[in-house]
Parts: structure tokens; C-alpha cells; sequence
């Protein structure tokens, strides 16, 4: 098959002026030195979680894609509103390595930088949280008074006993509006009931032009490889120019900015066609982080399919078999949350969607915690061509955190 492919460079930022980015970044925002810390603390606890939950979900056949930043925040909202047994069951499994106020600061302080950033820098990233609540039930006001400081999450009065199903709708609208349309129907028929008093939801939404696009005359069909031994044609674009790359003996690791050169696409192509599941068997974050650290910026002919999937999930099975017993049960403790001390979590319910063409990448997911009552119940050119499955991390390159994450067994789909 021919091969097109065009020559450019790409003229990256200098480390120095990276950290001087960072430093004006926490001046600005007026960060404690203590602060500082517990950003660093809660992205690497929400990355261990996002690679934890990856685990749990990669035997699901076909494509998979989720923000762990999303359902990370919506947990992280309600933890604000645990107790006892219940509260250390999470912090555990959400690797939240602080006390809650902390946490909370550090998610604020996260989401400001990166709002801050998407405004100056050309990318798009809007984060929103809100609170559903019976509007006959009391909740603490010190709960909703943090969940509002730390997260933007303002307190929405619904008739959940009455009109659960307007609830519904009415939800899963704030949802794709906050999604750009992008996600519908987060939350499914007979989901909420008359049990249901509060309902916490996030979402997050980006949209990102490549730092280098993709030029539309270079992309063609090629033949894409699957588990199965089978192939079919598949639309994929080309281009050499530099990129951040690296490789070991197994793995081939691209790193793709979007322009402003904070967030990037990252994506591991295992060298063998049938190599994604001894791929995902030996990923973690360390040896993310050890790839990121031998990244060197070299050229590279790029050969990557365009594809667009959404993919939704229900993780309370999944949250409970990681760790977190107690909040789905009636042992669980929201005294935090109300002084009622009968709720428990119901469903978590997640769904995202992402499409890479040749401009960029546009990316949205949302995430729902239902409270039920339990009262009631060197410098060559590198060969990078993936036509084989492969798993990508949307990430932001000043904090590491991972915001988006997924695998790519079809494109097609």
C-alpha cells in the first residue's frame, strides 16, 4: 500500500520553562507548600485507582474507555460524607491517602489548574459537579457547605420521592448540556425510585486540536489486526514529524501533545499483534511513569486510526469487589452527610465517549453516585504504525493525572 507522509517539526517547551509555569501556577492560586504536596499525594492516588479499575474492567470484551477523574471526583464528593468503617473502606480503595478537607482542597486546586490552563492554553475542558437531593430530606450543612468549596457541587432541591422519572430527565439533561450533547441518558430508566434522596453527579467534557494535525490526503485504508487473527481495512491517518517516543523489549510508547503542549494523547502499541493482554497484565503506574521518564523527542512515522466509541458501565459490583464493602450495604455511615445515618450507595453509574480524527480529540464522560435510603432499602526515524490493538492515556503532562484512559480493540466500533 503507498505511503504518503509529510515533514515537519514540532518545537516543544523547555523543562525550565515548564516548571516556571508551575510555580506562577501555584503563586497565583496562593497554594500552600502543604498544598502542593497533597496535589501530588491525590494524583498519584488517583492514578493507582484509575489502573486499579482498569484492571477490573479489561476482561469486558471490545473497546473501553472511561475517566477515572470523573468517577474519582464523584466518589470523592461523596466520601466528603462518610464515617467510620465506611469512610477508610473508600479512602482505601480510592488511594484518598488524606483526611477529607484535604482531599477536597486538592481536587479544587487540581480542577482550577486545569481550567486555568485550558483557558490560556487553546484546549477546551469544562468540569461540572452537582448535588440532586430529596428536597423533603435533611442533609448536614457542613456536608453541603465542602461539597460546594471543594467542588463546585451545588445543591439542586428535586421531588425524588414523587417524580423520580422527571429527576431522571432532568439530570441526564444537566449531563449533556455539561457534555456538549456528547453523553445521553447517563442515567437509565427505573435507576431512581422513591427511595432515591440524593443523587451526586460529575462531568467532565475536552476537546483538543493536535499541537501537529493530521492531514486529511494522508489518511487512507489500512489493514488493522485483531485478537481474533482476522483484519479489515480501517481509516488511518499518517504523518512523520517529532514526537516525545520511547520502547522496551515489548512495548512501543508515542506521546502526542494538543496544542498549548499541557495535556497529551499517550499510546502504548504493544510490539507483538496479540500483545494487548500481556500489556494490560503488567501495567501500572509505576511503569507508566517509567515510560514518561525515558520519552525522547525524535522523529517518528506515525500510522493511527481514527476512531470514536462510547462505552457506559455500572461499577457498584466492580467498587465492591475492589474494596469498598460497606458503602453499598447497610453498614454503611454518611453520618457526614446526614444525621438521618440511613444511606447507602445504590448504583455508580459511568459513561464516556471519545473521537480522534485528524484535528484532535474530543473527549466527555460522566459519572453518577445514587444514594438510596436504607430505611427503605537515538535520532532515527521510528516506525509507529498501529494497526493492532492498543490502549491510550489522556493525561495532563504538568500533574501526570491521568484524566482519560481506554483501549482500542476495533476501530471500526
Amino acid at each position: 500500500m503507498l505511503r504518503k507522509t509529510i515533514y515537519f517539526f514540532v518545537f516543544r517547551k523547555f523543562a525550565a520553562f515548564l516548571f516556571f509555569t508551575i510555580a506562577l501556577f501555584f503563586v497565583a492560586a496562593n497554594v500552600s507548600a502543604q498544598d502542593k504536596l497533597d496535589i501530588d499525594l491525590l494524583v498519584k492516588g488517583n492514578n493507582r485507582f484509575a489502573l486499579n479499575l482498569y484492571g477490573e474492567l479489561k476482561s469486558d470484551e471490545g473497546n473501553l474507555f472511561f475517566s477515572p477523574y470523573s468517577i474519582s471526583t464523584a466518589l470523592a464528593m461523596t466520601f466528603q460524607g462518610t464515617e467510620g468503617q465506611t469512610q477508610r473502606e473508600m479512602a482505601d480503595v480510592l488511594h484518598f491517602d488524606m483526611s477529607k478537607n484535604r482531599v477536597g482542597r486538592a481536587f479544587l486546586y487540581l480542577a482550577q489548574g486545569l481550567s486555568a490552563s485550558a483557558n490560556s492554553d487553546g484546549y477546551e475542558l469544562n468540569i461540572a459537579n452537582a448535588l440532586w437531593g430529596e428536597k423533603t430530606y435533611t442533609f448536614l450543612p457542613e456536608f453541603l457547605n465542602q461539597t460546594k468549596k471543594f467542588y463546585d457541587g451545588g445543591l439542586h432541591s428535586v421531588d425524588l420521592i414523587n417524580e423520580p422519572e422527571k429527576t431522571r430527565q432532568v439530570i441526564n439533561a444537566w449531563v449533556e448540556e455539561k457534555t456538549k450533547n456528547k453523553i445521553k441518558d447517563l442515567i437509565g430508566p427505573g435507576v431512581l425510585s422513591s427511595t432515591t434522596r440524593l443523587v451526586l453527579t460529575n462531568a467532565i467534557y475536552f476537546k483538543g486540536d493536535w499541537m501537529t494535525p493530521f492531514k486529511n490526503s494522508d489518511t487512507f485504508d489500512r489493514l488493522f489486526y485483531f485478537l481474533s487473527g482476522d483484519n479489515a481495512p480501517v481509516s488511518t491517518m499518517n504523518q512523520t514529524v517529532h514526537f516525545n517516543y520511547t520502547e522496551d523489549d515489548d512495548v512501543q510508547v508515542l506521546e502526542m501533545p494538543y496544542k498549548g503542549d499541557r495535556l497529551s494523547m499517550m499510546i502504548l502499541l504493544p510490539k507483538k499483534r496479540n500483545g494487548i493482554n500481556a500489556l494490560e497484565q503488567k501495567l501500572t503506574v509505576q511503569k507508566i511513569e517509567n515510560w514518561i521518564s525515558n520519552l525522547i523527542f525524535q522523529e517518528a512515522d506515525v500510522s493511527l486510526p481514527k476512531f470514536e466509541t462510547t462505552v457506559e458501565f455500572s461499577l457498584a459490583d466492580i467498587l465492591e469487589r475492589m474494596g469498598m464493602r460497606d458503602a453499598f450495604s447497610g453498614a454503611a455511615d454518611f453520618s457526614g452527610m446526614t444525621e438521618n445515618k440511613d444511606l447507602f450507595i445504590g448504583a455508580v453509574i459511568h459513561k464516556a465517549f471519545v473521537k480522534v480524527d485528524e484535528k484532535g480529540t474530543e473527549a466527555a464522560a460522566a459519572t453518577a453516585v445514587v444514594m438510596e435510603n436504607l430505611a427503605i432499602m537515538p535520532q532515527d526515524i521510528k516506525k509507529f504504525n498501529a494497526d493492532h490493538p492498543f490502549i491510550f492515556i489522556i493525561r495532563d503532562m504538568q500533574t501526570k493525572s491521568i484524566l482519560f484512559i481506554g483501549r482500542i480493540m476495533d476501530p471500526r466500533s
